[in-house]
């Protein structure tokens, strides 16, 4: 763990400048990041967002914070339109799959904390459902309506964006910009009955034609709370009304944040949170960002399936910088599973050197700590994982000053940042469910005669610590002994 008087800088979207990082209370963090909307599986760009904020954890818990996270489950009021229209995308998986809503919420929101683990991200400290907080919602409404900045139209409840001074200030573009901005990219449709554009919903009616499988109560009429409410009311109940760090996808700026931004200050009066931090797309080709209303999304379980460790997804992430975009190829995936299934090796070597490692010479210590100085520097300077991912490089290949033993203690420091499970040994029992899934791949890469993608999987099962041998009996594997 690091010295407590190390200084973090992370780059704030609300002032546009890398800061110093200053805390609200000292020793500790609060951060908010926005949750999964648990209509469906989340993708592999969905998880680079997630793995950013991991690591941001990370960084701060290395330093010695005390870090408390809260991240929410959108669990209704997502609606497939930003213009709060359109139906809400939990009931529009419920009527796909011929469930209840609350049945498709609660699937989804399993399956995408199973595939977070599979990616070594931390669960935060406080995981909140929107459907287990409308009381509170309810009450943050009231308060913004009390102080003026509500008004009801047709289908809800309605936030005047135009009375806010500094709506807008996390776009870096005033009012008028701003609504002019979303007219022409067509972020938001305008509703006739809407004063401004960027108005939004606090509370949408349910529509009087038909009931909601999600609906309740509320002072205006019986209906359900909009997407931005539940993260203000929900970060503000958990963290304060003032925090240290909320984070999020670059494509939560525009509106979702800065409506969140909005509502907090409408009933506060203050500060939500004092750093915003977002994280760059994934993109393909032709820098397009991978989204599930596009139709093409790749899950973690696909990666399983095409033979990769989740965590070699993980290790492509540490390659670019998180306010980068990165492009998504499969060359590049089984690039990073390579160096990743190396690195590991080297660590299983240096771990044999551990040995009579104690006696520690002076000139060793001074080494290790230029390394270990150089790593914090590096996580601390805005997270720069490429940086440090060079670092951990150079140690690995630094031949007249370091031990194998010393090389080995320093990699499983700095992979409690890294998070790629450096020392495979102690997390076979963990790797089961993903083993058996390659080892079945495998066999139908085999059936199918596809030797290259069938030597693939048995490498990465080998770096697993699982070997595989073909017998005429059929496939038989042993964990391998070190």
């Amino acid at each position: 763990m690091a010295s407590k008087t190390a200084e973090i800088w992370l780059f704030n979207t609300l002032t546009r400048r890398k800061e110093k990082f200053v805390p609200i209370e000292k020793g500790k963090v609060k951060m908010y990041c926005c949750g999964p909307t648990v209509y469906w599986y989340a993708h592999i760009g969905n998880f680079r967002t997630y793995i950013f904020e991991d690591l941001l954890r990370r960084v701060f818990e290395f330093n010695g914070y005390k870090v408390e996270h809260v991240m929410n489950i959108t669990d209704v009021g997502h609606l497939t339109s930003d213009a709060d229209t359109g139906e809400d995308k939990i009931e529009v998986g419920a009527k796909r799959e011929r469930k209840t809503a609350w049945e498709i919420a609660e699937f989804y929101a399993k399956a995408f904390f199973e595939d977070a683990e599979r990616l070594n991200i931390l669960k935060p400290t406080v995981v909140c459902k929107a459907t287990d907080h409308i009381q509170d919602m309810i009450a943050l409404i009231k308060r913004i309506e009390e102080n003026g900045y509500t008004y009801i139209i047709d289908n809800g409840v309605y936030f005047d964006t135009s009375k806010l001074k500094d709506y807008g200030v996390l776009t870096g573009m005033d009012f008028e910009r701003l609504n002019e901005s979303l007219k022409a990219g067509a972020r938001v449709e305008f509703n006739p009955q809407k004063r401004n554009i960027t108005d939004f919903g606090l509370w949408l009616f349910s529509p009087k034609d038909k009931k909601r499988q999600m609906e309740w109560d509320s002072p205006w009429g019986v209906g359900f709370p909009g997407w931005h409410i539940e993260c203000s009311a929900m970060s503000m109940k958990y963290l304060g009304e003032n925090f240290d760090i909320h984070c999020g996808g670059i494509d939560h700026i525009p509106i979702h944040h800065t409506n969140e931004i909005a509502q907090a200050e409408a009933a506060t009066g203050k500060r939500l949170a004092n750093y915003w931090l977002h994280g760059a797309f994934l993109v393909f080709g032709k820098s397009l960002r991978m989204a599930k209303s596009a139709g093409e999304i790749i899950t973690v379980k696909n990666l399983i399936e095409e033979g990769y460790d989740p965590l070699a997804f993980r290790y492509l992430c540490l390659t670019a910088h998180y306010r980068s975009e990165l492009v998504f190829k499969w060359e590049s995936l089984q690039a990073a599973q390579k160096a990743l299934f190396t690195l590991r090796e080297h660590v299983r070597r240096f771990k044999e050197n551990l040995k009579g490692a104690d006696a520690v010479k002076a000139k060793e210590k001074a080494k290790a700590e230029e390394y270990r100085r150089a790593f914090l520097n590096a996580v601390n300077d805005d997270l720069n994982m490429p940086k440090a991912l060079v670092i951990a490089w150079k140690l690995v290949r630094e031949e007249k000053e370091l031990s194998g033993g010393e090389k080995y203690r320093l990699l499983l420091e700095f992979d409690k940042i890294f998070a790629l499970d450096l020392d495979k040994e102690e997390i076979l029992e963990k790797l089961s469910e993903e083993a058996e899934i390659l080892i079945r791949k495998r066999e139908e890469a085999r059936k199918a005669k596809d030797w290259e993608k069938a030597d693939k999987i048995r490498e990465q099962l080998k770096a697993m610590g699982i070997i595989i041998e073909d017998t005429p009996q059929g496939v038989k594997w042993r964990i391998e002994k070190r």
